[in-house]
Parts: C-alpha cells; sequence; structure tokens
C-alpha cells in the first residue's frame, strides 16, 4: 500500500509505501487510487488507542468512503469510522529515479536534534558535504550554530553510525521549518538516511522495519544560497 501527499506550495512531497509483510491481514483484488483528505483522515486515526488494531476497508459498491475499524480485543470493543473519499486531480506520482552525489546514514534521533538546534538561529538548513564529514549550519540575525558529523569507522553500535558516500561534495540550502515537521517521524525507526545532489530535492528516508519506508522529499532554497554561504 502506498500513500502520496503534497503540500499546497508544491515543495515538499511524502511517500508512504507499506508492503504486505507489515500487515496482519491484506488483500486488495486490484490497483486502485483512492483520494482522502489528510485532516480528516488525522481525525479519524486520533480515535484510535495505543493497542488497537486498524483496519482499513473499501469497497467499490458501497459508496464513496473509506471505512477505519479500531479494536481492542482486551475490552471486546470495536469503532467504525467512516471516512468521505475527495476527488485528486492526479493519478499516483512517478518519482524519477535520481544518481544522487551524497549518501548519509546517520541516527535518526541526531537529525532531529540537529534540526531543531539549528531552527534557533535561521530559517534555512545550510547542509555541505564531502568526504572528510557532512556539516548542518543555521546562520541568523542573533548568531549561528554548526554541527558536524564525521563518518563513523570504529563504533560498536551499527545504529549510532555517520556513514557517507560522496561521489562529489554537495552546498545546498532547505527550509528549516519543513526538515522539522519531517523530523516528527523519528519514532518510526532508529535510522535516518539523506540523498543529496546539487540543485535537486532532497530524500529524508525513515525505513520502517525491513519492508517499508517513509520518505520525505524537500526542493532547496536556490535564493538563499548566496546569504548562507
Amino acid at each position: 500500500m502506498s500513500l502520496q501527499a503534497m503540500d499546497s506550495s508544491h515543495v515538499a512531497l511524502v511517500s508512504l509505501k507499506l508492503e504486505v509483510g507489515l500487515f496482519d491481514t491484506y488483500r486488495c483484488d486490484r490497483t486502485i487510487n483512492l483520494g482522502l483528505s489528510l485532516a480528516n483522515m488525522s481525525k479519524a486515526l486520533k480515535c484510535a488507542n495505543n493497542d488497537d488494531t486498524c483496519m482499513l476497508k473499501y469497497e467499490e459498491n458501497e459508496g464513496d468512503s473509506i471505512i477505519f475499524t479500531f479494536a481492542d480485543p482486551k475490552r471486546d470493543k470495536t469503532q467504525d469510522v467512516t471516512v468521505k473519499m475527495m476527488d485528486i486531480d492526479s493519478e499516483h506520482l512517478g518519482i524519477p529515479e535520481q544518481d544522487y552525489a551524497v549518501v548519509c546514514e546517520m541516527p535518526a534521533g541526531e537529525f532531529q536534534k540537529t534540526c531543531k538546534d539549528l531552527s534557533t538561529f535561521s530559517d534555512s538548513l545550510n547542509i555541505t558535504a564531502t568526504k572528510a564529514g557532512i556539516v548542518f549550519t543555521g546562520k541568523g540575525d542573533i548568531g549561528s550554530s554548526v554541527v558536524t558529523y564525521s563518518p563513523s569507522s570504529n563504533t560498536d553500535d551499527e545504529s549510532e553510525a555517520v556513514t557517507l558516500e560522496v561521489k562529489e561534495p554537495v552546498n545546498v540550502n532547505f527550509s528549516i521549518k519543513y526538515m522539522n515537521q519531517f523530523t516528527k517521524a523519528t519514532a518510526l525507526s532508529d535510522r535516518v538516511r539523506l540523498s543529496l545532489c546539487n540543485d535537486v530535492p532532497v530524500v529524508v528516508e525513515y525505513p520502517i522495519e525491513e519492508n517499508g519506508f517513509l520518505r520525505f522529499y524537500l526542493a532547496p532554497k536556490i535564493d538563499d544560497e548566496e546569504n548562507m554561504e
């Protein structure tokens, strides 16, 4: 099952993929595109408790709605929430393959803290990466902050390692507001992967177990490049 959504300014795109192995039960008779308001979907999911199971059901002969069923076996309780679908303007977007200049993997918590810290000083996040390391910079009127990570080669815990694959150096700027929104996904994964190239959207990817992922695509802030330098 795949989900895509784009912000109204067409700056950011989110792509979620959940493979069949992540579900207790999965049945899909044919490929189908369904449109949902994220705001309405969020309202439905807020009806669930932490220990509930969730079942999504759509039947073509039962109208223009999707049913969310939340079940709590301990209380022998079920709750059905019906959400109206919406017309979507386009089909599922095909994201072109990109040969990225830099791929960095690091602890998701570290990336979250870095973005939060730098947002204190700047609205923009500058990322510079070479084979020597990756540097995150926030610079504003009140001051600046620079966080540098060198590739980890001797850590005993792989989940704490910072790895870099560099084909050529990059120097790009992004909205730190969006990055802070992306890092709310930190709870899903111990690791985050950043795929970077000059003048193209960054990919911020959180693996979901072995069978899925949550990816955010964010266009660079080209106009701020000179100011950050």
